[in-house]
């Protein structure tokens, strides 16, 4: 035997054969490549979804000088005939019985690998694998077609299914193989074994010839080596019907993980996809010890590695083969790898759709006229700069191949406009005044000093990225593909992965390690290693989030863990990162004529959504030619289209608002280049005062605390706040400083009037990363606006490569322009030293710009229409803020009024003292969509036997729950008569003991008679923990509050640190631990201002230390502005009131 066997993987799975293969497709290349191998394929589960990861590992391996080449493919699932099987399927369906839900399709499929392996009697399941390869473009745009097909579904039901018509239609170009155990000519072997060899060959030469009549030399069948007994039955088998058949065969590893060690672990991953499924019989519970124990290998091998597969196994089951008819198996990989199929990558020419470009026209000449034609209607033709902007900005567009995005991004615009309301722009884009002319951004860019450049540089190579916010996402995304098809617009699939709490909970769990002990560990790791990372980083406030390095590094509980327990410590490491489900992109679409042709398209719970990703960590669909387009949604947009249609029924009449209607009345009173953005009123009355309710960008207190310091009286004043408020300029003290500045103007020097010119709007600060590039170009010798922007992102990068190259020769022109604008060398080195210094803080002036303009929105109409906006904010604002909203609402001076089953609708209503709002009842928790539509079409219900026993009542709908949640919240209280005692005697006659008839219900009443009224603390929860309004008549009975109020008490929301004293009603205590391990409690606090306070309690004894919810309280305590309030003793400074 030669000292090398030639040998490629045509057969290999990685991670994205969920919880079946492991490792990412560049685990698995760079082991092959460290194993002497110079191609891999990569065939994953009825997927392509890691040919992106794929294709750009292997460019950079040959960028590397590796001789590497990748092949592209799947291990499909077959059946004979789709068309066979639905009708089969749907027979059973008709027959089934008693079928609670339909079941909803993943795109995740997980391998049931065993079951391949056997006779499959389940049609459902029925499937078979098969391999299929590229062998050039047309046949790798063939199997994305198959793929894309085998996701339709037509013919999806929990496997994607390809069979023999299919395949028929697209075989140009694919090579394929009958796979494993689980393979087709596998699958004539269980289902004829039973009646003798001759059954299984004549199935298996049928078989053979079907695929031959289709595929011809293409088709080979495939040997595989493991110590299964029935794989070398199947062997043997595959060799006879060859030789009747005349067909050649190859000898594949079939890899499931990168590299040989990881056996365990894959195992493992398997066994964690099982987790809350119904776990097969066959399923193993235990890890093998060694691989000594393993029935097969299945990494990457090489040729001698598959050589010395062959022959220990074989001489295991005790099983002769011809060595020389075996070798050629193995060394005709190496043939088809590299005579058969072509070195190629997929095309990866952009694609965008054509028909936004008009007939007759090219893209640039359509762009250039819409263009024009918008700066015409804008008013801006003879406006001084604004023609000249426009063609430079359309040159550098049309350079780089631009047009058809923009064109394609203004037909997205359109559609949108058209049925809900859009936000002013978002990110670098509105810095775009051909965005502006076309629609697509809302803000004169001009106006505002925002530079196309650092939207769009000359020299740059990636394509425009503008991100565009809607009121309903999701809406205008159906509205896309029902206009422009399913195979046009396409959502991008998120990739969801094993994360470190689950990992580590999960694998001790396996393990059989104590809950408790787990518990310690996940439930402060994150705590502990949080402060230290933020240290190592410089960060001293915001939020920051560890990587998973930091968490392992910094936590010393988890150290102490995973020493203690070292085989956890590795699964942890081999499976964090592991992909485990997928989801959709939040607003990332893409969109092109035919994707179904040009990517293998997946489908998950009936929507059609691409296979790879694109966003913060990965960015793989732009290098296959594929643009994403963001569509987002803003809450607040449909805050401000629920506050308008209360406008219009109160001050116009209007009974029923459309969205047009909305439209127009936006457009005469709120669009951005209407709305008078100077309006002290507004600033002074929501900036300045501090009324915050649902104002976009100042949910936060500490954003609420700083903006007030800084009392904003324009939109640039706003961009800087929100600029600031950030991590960075936060940790760097710059809210203090520019505070001061923007008190005391006279004080900040400028160095020379240039630099005022750029700086003065930010009171001397470099807030805006702009303001870098302004003051490169106007100050540097022969400085582009370009060479500013590249400026900005070369300022934050590290090391002596190309762009530390580019930054000196910057810096050199920088010096040498300062100098001739006679400013001294001394002054321009500190000038650039502050460049430098801002550079990691500095915010993108246009995305500051477009979202404060919506912030001045809110604020506008909370000034104007303040009972209209609070309304919508309501209505708006999630279950989980719903108390929240409903106290700042009340702080405000108006009351809310708990839902009525007669007077509440589906919206907060707005009472008819223009002071009171009422709760719909869709707010109130558990009560679902159906039975609120129930009531709504039978009320009103003068008693409470109206609504129990009304024959037009689908009471599936209007079921138990939705009785209980109305009784325990008081909307049905208007329905409770003098027949019951109480809330609870109502509550169990009617809704826990759910009559059937009148009898019953007679019955009932004087059956709970007894059980009278809720208490105090039932009365609290249940209307707090269902509607969210908390009632302080029931906590502060009138003596309490009387002597809080006699004696001058302030509420904690009326703190003065002179008296150091007041009174609050705790709604919730989280114990924490500080990094040394002593314990702390944060309070979250109420009061009747109805603000909501946390106190940091240090240094208490949980044993003395007892902090009762909802009861008043009265508390020495300590605040300051940035931490807020604390306290050292609960037990010396805390008395319950009463």
């Amino acid at each position: 035997m030669s000292n090398q066997i030639k040998f490629v993987g045509l057969h290999a799975h990685s991670v994205f054969s969920v919880f079946d293969g492991l490792g990412y497709p560049q685990d698995h290349i760079d082991f092959a490549i460290e194993n002497g191998m110079d191609a891999l394929a990569l065939t994953d589960h009825g997927n392509m979804n890691g040919l992106a990861y794929q294709v750009l590992h292997a460019k950079r391996v040959q960028k590397e000088g590796k001789d590497f080449k990748p092949i592209f493919g799947i291990e499909g699932y077959f059946i004979d005939s789709v068309a066979k099987w639905k009708e089969e399927k749907e027979e059973i369906d008709k027959n089934k019985k008693g079928r609670k839900k339909k079941e909803e399709n993943s795109a995740v499929v997980i391998e049931d690998e065993e079951a391949t392996k056997r006779q499959e009697k389940n049609i459902l399941n029925r499937r078979a694998h098969l391999v299929l390869l590229a062998q050039n473009q047309t046949g790798l745009n063939n199997l994305f077609t198959i793929v894309s097909k085998s996701f339709d579904p037509n013919n999806f039901y929990r496997y994607p299914r390809i069979d023999y018509e299919m395949l028929r239609e697209h075989n140009e170009g694919i090579i394929v193989s009958s796979a494993c155990m689980g393979g087709p000519l596998s699958k004539d072997y269980w289902n004829n074994r039973e009646e003798g060899d001759d059954a299984v060959q004549r199935a298996m030469v049928e078989t053979i010839e079907n695929f031959t009549s289709i595929f011809g030399d293409r088709f080979y069948g495939e040997l595989q080596w493991n110590s299964i007994p029935e794989q070398h039955e199947i062997n043997k088998h595959i060799i006879r019907a060859a030789e009747k058949t005349n067909i050649k065969l190859i000898s594949t590893a079939d890899s499931h993980y990168p590299r040989p060690e990881l056996f365990k672990d894959r195992e493992l991953y398997k066994q964690l996809g099982w987790l809350g499924k119904s776990k097969p019989d066959y399923a193993e519970s235990n890890l093998p010890e060694s691989r000594e124990e393993l029935k097969y290998e299945l990494y990457p091998k090489n040729g001698n590695q598959m050589w010395e597969a062959y022959k220990t196994y074989s001489e295991q089951c005790g099983v002769d083969y011809d060595d020389d008819f075996i070798r050629e198996t193995i060394e005709r990989t190496y043939q088809i790898a590299h005579s058969r199929i072509e070195s190629f990558y997929p095309d990866a020419t952009v694609r965008l759709p054509d028909f936004v470009v008009p007939n007759g026209k090219s893209a640039d000449e359509a762009l250039r006229d819409l263009c024009f034609e918008g700066l015409n209607e804008k008013g801006l033709v003879t406006k001084d700069g604004y023609s000249d902007r426009l063609k430079q900005e359309l040159e550098v567009i049309e350079d780089r191949g631009f047009s058809k995005y923009f064109l394609t991004m203004k037909a997205v615009a359109d559609e949108a406009t058209k049925t809900q309301l859009v936000g002013a722009g978002r990110g670098s884009a509105a810095g775009s005044l051909v965005a502006y002319v076309l629609g697509i951004t809302g803000i004169d860019p001009i106006h505002y000093g925002l530079l196309f450049s650092r939207f769009l540089r000359r020299d740059a190579v990636d394509y425009p990225d503008i991100d565009y916010d809607v009121a309903d996402p999701m809406v205008l995304k159906e509205i896309l593909i029902d206009k422009w098809g399913k195979d046009t617009v396409v959502p991008i699939s998120n990739y969801n992965t094993l994360q470190l709490r689950s990992l580590i909970k999960d694998i001790s769990k396996f393990y059989g390690l104590d809950f408790s002990e787990v518990n310690r560990v996940t439930s402060v790791m994150l705590k502990e290693a949080t402060p230290i990372a933020k240290k190592a980083h410089g960060i001293t406030a915001g939020v920051y989030a560890p990587t998973f390095e930091e968490v392992k590094e910094y936590s010393a509980t988890l150290k102490q863990f995973l020493n203690k327990y070292p085989h956890i410590a590795t699964h942890v490491d081999n499976l964090y990162g592991q992909v485990r489900s997928i989801s959709r992109h939040a607003g990332g679409v893409v969109i092109a004529d035919g994707l179904n042709n040009h990517m293998p398209l997946i489908n998950s719970g009936g929507v059609q959504q691409t296979p790879w990703s694109e966003g913060q960590n990965v960015r793989h669909l732009e290098p296959l030619g594929f643009i994403k387009f963001d569509i987002l949604g803003l809450a607040s947009l449909r805050m401000v289209e629920g506050a308008i249609s209360h406008i219009l029924k109160r001050h116009h009449g209007v009974e029923n608002p459309t969205f047009d209607d909305i439209k127009k009345w936006y457009d005469k009173n709120l669009e951005p280049n209407v709305l008078n953005l100077d309006d002290q009123k507004v600033y002074k009355n929501v900036f300045h005062k501090g009324k915050w309710a649902g104002v976009f960008q100042f949910t936060e207190k500490g954003a609420q605390g700083f903006c007030k310091k800084a009392k904003p009286e324009s939109i640039i004043d706003i961009s800087a706040i929100t600029s600031i408020y950030r991590p960075g300029p936060l940790s760097a003290k710059v809210h203090n400083h520019y505070v001061a500045a923007k008190r005391n103007p006279k004080g900040v020097k400028y160095i020379h009037p240039l630099v005022k010119e750029v700086t003065k709007e930010t009171h001397g600060f470099l807030i805006f990363q702009e303001q870098i590039a302004l003051l490169a170009h106007k100050l540097g010798k022969d400085l582009s606006l370009d060479e500013g922007n590249m400026l900005r992102k070369l300022l934050t990068k590290k090391g002596t490569g190309k762009g530390h190259e580019k930054k000196e020769a910057i810096h050199k022109k920088f010096i040498e322009g300062c100098v001739e604008k006679r400013i001294s060398k001394e002054d321009a080195q500190k000038l650039w030293q502050t460049f430098e210094y801002f550079s990691g803080y500095g915010f993108n002036k246009s995305h500051a710009v477009s979202y404060s303009i919506l912030s001045y929105q809110c604020a506008h109409l909370l000034t104007y229409y303040p009972v209209e906006w609070l309304a919508a904010f309501l209505d708006k604002e999630p279950e989980g803020r719903k108390e929240r909203a409903i106290n700042i609402v009340q702080s405000l001076g108006y009351r809310v009024e708990r839902p009525n089953i007669n007077e509440s609708g589906q919206v907060w209503e707005i009472g008819v003292d223009n002071k009171s709002l009422i709760q719909p009842l869709t707010s109130i928790k558990g009560l679902g969509d159906k039975a609120v539509e129930q009531i709504l079409q039978h009320r009103p219900f003068k008693t409470v036997e109206e609504l129990l026993f009304n024959e037009e009542i689908v009471y599936s709908k209007l079921n138990k729950k939705a009785l209980d949640v109305m009784v325990r919240c008081g909307a049905m209280n208007c329905l409770m008569d003098e027949r019951f005692t109480g809330m609870k005697h109502f509550w169990s006659a009617v809704a826990v003991d759910r009559p059937k008839k009148e009898k019953n219900l007679i019955d009932n009443i004087e059956l709970y008679k007894p059980e009278g009224d809720f208490n105090d603390t039932e009365k609290i929860e249940y209307l707090t923990g269902l509607t969210g309004i908390f009632p302080f008549n029931l906590v502060l009975k009138g003596d309490v509050y009387d002597s809080i109020k006699s004696n001058k008490i302030p509420a904690l929301g009326e703190f003065d640190k002179n008296i150091g004293v007041a009174w609050f009603i705790p709604r919730e205590v989280i114990e924490k631990k500080t990094k040394h391990g002593k314990i702390y409690y944060i309070v979250k606090t109420i009061d009747d201002t109805n603000n909501q306070f946390a106190i940091k309690c240090w240094g208490v004894n949980p044993v003395f230390d007892k902090v009762v919810v909802n009861r008043p309280y009265l508390a020495k305590l300590d605040y300051n502005e940035t931490w807020g309030f604390s306290t050292r003793s609960i037990s010396r400074n805390w008395r319950m009131i009463g």
